[in-house]
């Protein structure tokens, strides 16, 4: 389980990295979903809770501190999505894939909303113009972006957990 932990940070720090320089010279019009947020969502769905925890906690911290405003916020909010999902979907009885997605996108948005009520009362000088529309749209290429990227990090999950190794057994001596 450490090797897949460890993986999956060094995926996050080159996630982050991607996300904090190259995503943001592509034009706005084109949508830049939060990579890390998905990675949080799957990590959250497929992790246990200790591992994930510390995941998470970490890339949070790391983004923040790369691209935080407020320190300490990123790692929070982070936190916080980690928990709410996995708790909403621990034992639940339903097929993972009907709920997955569309959990993520609600998470999303509601996060967003959040984000800016506490921007609106702690920091108003801060504040982003307010529009619908552009949450919608956000919201609506972070889903689109969330189906090859759980597919992805899927695949790479069973190809870690299956290169486990194996103990040998030992040999007598004769």
């Amino acid at each position: 389980m450490q090797v897949l932990t460890l993986c999956f940070f060094l995926l996050g720090v080159l996630l982050i990295v991607l996300e904090t320089t190259l995503l943001h010279s592509f034009p706005s019009w084109l949508g830049r979903p939060d990579f890390i947020y998905i990675l949080v969502a799957y990590t959250s769905y497929r992790f246990a809770w200790i591992p994930g925890l510390l995941l998470v906690f970490s890339l949070g911290w790391i983004m923040d501190v790369l691209s935080g405003i407020d320190l300490g916020i990123y790692p929070l909010e982070v936190l916080l999505v980690f928990i709410s999902l996995k708790a909403m979907t621990t034992n639940n009885p339903l097929r993972e894939s009907t709920y997955q997605i569309p959990l993520v996108g609600l998470s999303y948005f509601i996060v967003q909303l959040v984000r800016y009520i506490l921007y609106l009362f702690t920091e108003p000088e801060l504040l982003p113009e307010w529009s619908w529309g552009k949450l919608f749209a956000e919201t609506g290429i972070l889903l689109v972006a969330t189906i090859p990227c759980f597919i992805l990090l899927n695949a790479l999950g069973e190809f870690l957990q299956k290169r486990k190794p194996q103990p040998r057994p030992l040999k007598r001596r004769t």
